[in-house]
């Protein structure tokens, strides 16, 4: 689940639809059907196409964190909608840049493949084309200038269906068609202040839709992704000693979730463990996660979590992440009067695996915090 099904209830509220969000023409299937499940689902309740993701600058090594986004939705069967969110962190100068746009649609989205969004903001367009791992993201921020990404995908590792079957079980709260690509290779431009880089690194990409029943306000979303690239003492040892070559590597890739409901203080998380050759189903007593550390917004004076450790026996994992910038908060301005608030960002993970170190990269999105007492 991702961080706009508050906004958009809220949307629809505001503009005088008073109605209950309807799943009458969502689909649901015992397996999740590729490659169609990427098209447009036509008159999906709630349904995204989410990248996130850490790329560096090939010549001077400098990092950066994106997220870019479209959703659809339609919550009356009627009406099309579509949002799109496009966000860029630079952890040299601690900066945190984002920009969006909600809009309704002339007519209802058809399922087309391969994928063709495309969305408008003052003299700026968006873009997202392509399918099955291979992509062309393209915008340009119209709320801050200088700031615009051109990447293209590859698929570096198989889709991922979570839970073995492309459908994720929230407890009885929600179920949603759910895979991934864990790991993408994109190469580029990024164009940060106004100075272009030629990038290079890896995306997670997120498909998800059946997604409009979680329409309480109480709930909230906590929402984690690591790839981490291993030292691999075996491989290493049989290749044999070759002068100036690397230790050999291996991905392993972890998605977590963990959904709140603050009326009632009940939460139901999960995830998904992906290895070199197996994946793993991570149930709520599969992994502990702790928070180490708070950090309170300026802005709208939230407290997030800021630092957490992630430990997953079964697979003899230790992690600690944390945000390589302190301030990555969203405020997404509706209506008059109407705003949301979320937390989405680069994070590094550091920690150990069978008793090894290891690092890597992450992301994460917090939803629905209350504010600081």
């Amino acid at each position: 689940m991702k961080n706009l099904l508050l906004a958009i209830f809220l949307l629809f509220m505001a503009s005088g639809c008073a109605l209950k969000p309807t799943n009458k023409f969502d689909v649901f299937t015992e397996r999740a059907q590729l490659p169609q499940e990427e098209a447009v689902h036509k008159q999906n309740s709630l349904e995204w196409w989410y990248f996130t993701g850490h790329l560096r600058d090939r010549k001077t090594g400098e990092q950066f964190g994106v997220e870019y986004v479209f959703f659809h939705f339609n919550l009356n069967g009627k009406r099309d909608w579509q949002m799109v969110n496009f966000a860029l962190t630079d952890p040299q100068a601690k900066q945190f840049r984002y920009d969006y746009k909600v809009q309704r649609l002339p007519q209802l989205l058809e399922p087309k493949l391969p994928l063709s969004l495309h969305a408008e903001k003052k003299d700026q367009t968006w873009t997202l084309d392509g399918q099955e791992g291979r992509y062309h993201l393209q915008g340009r921020m119209a709320a801050h200038q200088g700031h615009a990404l051109d990447l293209r995908t590859t698929p570096a590792k198989p889709v991922l269906l979570h839970s073995g079957t492309g459908y994720e079980n929230y407890g009885d709260v929600a179920k949603a068609g759910y895979y991934s690509y864990p790991r993408l290779t994109a190469t580029g431009t990024l164009e940060v202040n106004g100075q272009v880089h030629e990038v290079e690194g890896e995306l997670w990409y997120d498909r998800q839709w059946n997604c409009n029943s979680v329409t309480n306000k109480g709930i909230g979303w906590d929402w984690f992704s690591l790839q981490l690239d291993e030292t691999d003492p075996a491989a290493t040892a049989q290749a044999g000693p070759q002068p100036g070559a690397a230790p050999a590597t291996t991905r392993h890739d972890i998605m977590t979730y963990l959904l709140f409901d603050r009326n009632s203080s009940r939460t139901v998380s999960g995830g998904t463990y992906s290895g070199p050759s197996q994946n793993e189903d991570l149930k709520a007593d599969d992994f502990q996660l702790e928070v180490l550390d708070y950090w309170t917004s300026p802005h709208s004076r939230l407290r997030y979590p800021s630092k957490w450790r992630l430990r997953i026996p079964s697979q003899e994992y230790d992690l600690t992440i944390t945000p390589l910038v302190a301030d990555q908060e969203l405020t997404l301005k509706l209506f008059a009067g109407i705003k949301m608030h979320y937390w989405e960002g680069m994070c590094q993970v550091e920690g150990t695996h069978h008793g090894r170190p290891v690092q890597g990269n992450s992301y994460v999105e917090l939803t629905n915090r209350g504010k600081e007492k």
